[in-house]
Order: C-alpha cells, then structure tokens, then sequence
C-alpha cells in the first residue's frame, strides 16, 4: 500500500485566540490511529479542549511537548497514511476503517468542516458524532485530570494511574494528587526534611499565565477607581429563603447573587456608562445596549469568567439557573471558548470565601465589576435603635475613563437601595 505522511497543525480554535498550549498526548509514536480519534489536550485562554485526528493513519511523529505553547497553524504530529503499523508498535485495535476503502468518501474530521459542531471539551464523554473518550485506537487507560492536577503530578511526582479520582465523574483533582503523594512529599531521599530555603518553581502557564496577562493589562491600561457600600440586605435574604419553596425556582439555584445581579441590571439601565467599552484605537466610546453579565469564578485550573446573555431580560428563575449553569461548567472544565468571552459588566462573589469587602480588577473591556462580600449579622441602627440585621458590603470598580465618580456612586447606591428592598428591582425584565 503507498504511504503518504500527513501534517495535522493547530486549528484556529475561535474566538480570536492566536495561540495554545499543548496539555497532554493521548497517543504514542506508532499508535494506530482512527479517523476523529482524539490525540490530546490543548488550553487555550479560555478552556481545555480536545482534538481529534484529521486522518487515519500511524503516528510517526510528536512535534510538541506539554507545557509548550504553541501558535496556531503550528505543527502538532505527522501521521503515516495508509500505512501498517510498523513491527515495533503494538496497534491498539483491529483497522476496521479497512473494510471499506479510503477513497469511497472523503474523510469529514468532527468539529471541522461543513455542519460541523465544536470540538468537544475534556469533560465531554461523547461528541455528536458518537465518538468517545475511550474510541477504538486510544490508549487502554488515560487517567481523567484537569491541567491543574496534571502540573501537580509532575511537580510531586506523583503517577496519575495510581490516584482516585474524587472529583465529578472520577476526575483527579489537586487535592486528590496531594494525597496521594502523602506527608513525606516535602522530605528528601534520605528522610530529612528539606531546608527552609527549599523552593519550587511552577512554570507560568495555561489559565494562570492568561489570567496573568488579563489583570496586568487591565491594571495598567484602565484608571481603576473603587466606591464602598455596607448595606442592610435583610430583605434580600429573607426574599431568597421565601422564593425557594416556590415551584419555579425548584432547581434553580436561587441565591442572594442572583438577586444582587438583577440590582446590577437596573443599575446599568439607569447608568449605561457601566455598561460600556473604551475603544482606543477609534477613540471612540462604545456603550452596549445588551447586557452579558461575567460571573468570576474560582475553579480548580484558576480564575474564570463565564457569562450569561443578556441577562438583563431574564426572568428571576431563569437569572438564578443561568448563573449556577454557567460557573458549573467553567467550574468543571466543560465551558466552551464562547461561554468564557463576551461579557460587558461583571460581578464577583467574594464572600463566599467568608472576605468582608476587597477592591476588585476590571476584566479587561469592561467599565465595571461589582464584588459583593459576606452576609453576616451586625449591629444595625433603625429609628433610632440598635437591631441585629444581615448586612454586606458592596465595592465597585470602573474604569475611571469611562465612569466618573458620581456616576459610580449613585449607582451603587442604587444597588444598595435596592437590596435593602428587592422588590423594585425584581419588577419587569430590566
């Protein structure tokens, strides 16, 4: 049979993303290999996606390595088309791709082409096309790990194959890795501790290499300003509890968040300017007429933004399940490049960490992010007499190009105001 050696390059994986980095390989030098198998794992800024071969064929070479970022367009693997596996290389499967020739159709390579869907994400077990993690020409057995947890193992060690995963369907986790590599993973060889001055060194990479990028550019490209509220949100708290044995809001996931970004909402209908994008190179001031709301999250492979269209127009229940959705899937890797680009005014929850107030970063575009801390009881002053109520602070940073301070402040005084009674802010789509 002739042999014709193929190159398959990074793709242009969306959303206006000019570079990679290579997570793992799924296959080895002298794999065979199946049309659409998956090959490995790339990160882009936004997630972890995975990629399948373009041919079928042998693999005859791995040009990348992980860690390595790479451009799109770059060469990842040559794979050796119509090709035996060679004597050396045990093949995973029979051919069956064989039973027919090659040349009956062309071969259509999934999340590429015509109609095609997205690549599928790490998380995802089967694609549109029916095709698996565990397709027919895969290795026997690849540990499911997030990047995070897959640096952690290098770093200590440490081999996935042996660790249980504890995450959702199975996944290895950070802490899961740590366990496994036990109490002595900070001793040497020889028993004794390392000295104090011992160090580590973790390359900057993947989200946290983006992330780096993201809050630098927007630290020193935005004239950050921040306004502060403590505020008696009683009434919010007490609304939630109530909403949440109503039927429509079983599944929902209604919190106090939700009910905080719908304030935003009518903040921004009544102060756009938050809801606006500096444009440097028109010198022009673009203000959005949609409102996608960003919603920070923490997440195993670092900080994330998923966001929720327009938000604004959201009915209450479908507010609260569009926001557990969305950090759900950034939260466990399944949010696509799309889901994690876009959003036009944030909001961030601190105080699930128990944090009282901070001054948080603008992500980078936007005019506006309002971080809301802990609920706790305090002293409160009505009428004149002391009273114990659930009281929060509120904190919002704006790009002070774009906002100006009374703007800011009458704004999250409105949010305030509103909190302290959510019914106004609950009326209508706004």
């Amino acid at each position: 049979m002739s042999q014709s050696v193929e190159e398959f390059r990074l793709p242009d994986l969306g959303e206006g993303l000019t570079e990679a980095e290579w997570v793992s390989w799924s296959v080895q030098i002298g794999d065979r290999l199946e049309l659409n198998q998956v090959i490995g794992e790339v990160e882009t800024a936004k997630a972890t996606v995975e990629l399948p071969s373009p041919h079928a064929g042998t693999v005859a070479e791995l040009l990348v390595a992980p860690g390595q970022t790479i451009p799109v367009g770059s060469p990842l693997l040559r794979i050796a088309v119509g090709a035996e596996p060679s004597d050396g290389a045990q093949p995973a499967a029979s051919p069956a791709s064989d039973e027919a020739p090659a040349e009956a159709r062309p071969a259509v390579l999934v999340g590429y082409g015509p109609g095609a869907a997205p690549v599928s994400r790490r998380a995802t077990r089967t694609n549109s096309a029916g095709t698996s993690s565990s397709t027919t020409g895969a290795p026997a057995h690849r540990p499911d790990a997030k990047p995070g947890a897959r640096r952690e193992a290098a770093l200590l060690g440490v081999d996935l194959a042996e660790v249980e995963g504890s995450g959702q369907g199975g996944a290895i986790t950070r802490d899961d890795v740590r366990r496994a590599a036990g109490p002595d993973a900070g001793h040497t060889e020889t028993g004794t501790m390392r000295p104090a001055s011992a160090t580590s060194r973790v390359p900057i990479r993947g989200v946290r290499k983006r992330t780096a990028d993201a809050v630098t550019r927007s630290a020193f490209t935005a004239p950050h300003a921040t306004v502060f509220l403590t505020c008696d949100v009683t009434a919010t708290v007490d609304l939630v509890t109530r909403l949440r044995r109503e039927p429509a809001f079983d599944g929902r996931h209604l919190t106090a968040l939700t009910v905080v970004a719908r304030a935003l909402m009518r903040a921004v209908a009544e102060e756009p300017s938050l809801n606006s994008q500096w444009d440097d190179d028109a010198q022009e001031i673009v203000v959005h007429h949609d409102v996608h709301l960003g919603i920070a999250a923490a997440t195993p492979d670092g900080l994330k933004v998923p966001v929720v269209r327009d938000a604004r127009h959201l009915a209450l229940p479908d507010l609260a399940g569009a926001i557990a959705e969305a950090a759900d899937r950034a939260r466990t890797g399944r949010a696509t490049p799309a889901e994690l680009t876009g959003s036009t005014v944030s909001v961030t929850n601190i105080g699930v960490f128990g944090i009282e107030a901070g001054t948080p970063i603008l992500n980078p575009g936007e005019a506006a992010i309002l971080a809301v801390g802990a609920i706790a009881d305090r002293p409160w002053v009505i009428d004149g007499a002391l009273a114990v109520r659930k009281v929060a602070s509120l904190s919002l940073s704006f790009d002070h190009r774009l906002v100006d301070g009374e703007q800011a402040g009458r704004a999250l005084a409105a949010i305030g105001r509103f909190l302290g009674d959510p019914v106004p802010a609950l009326l209508g789509g706004a």
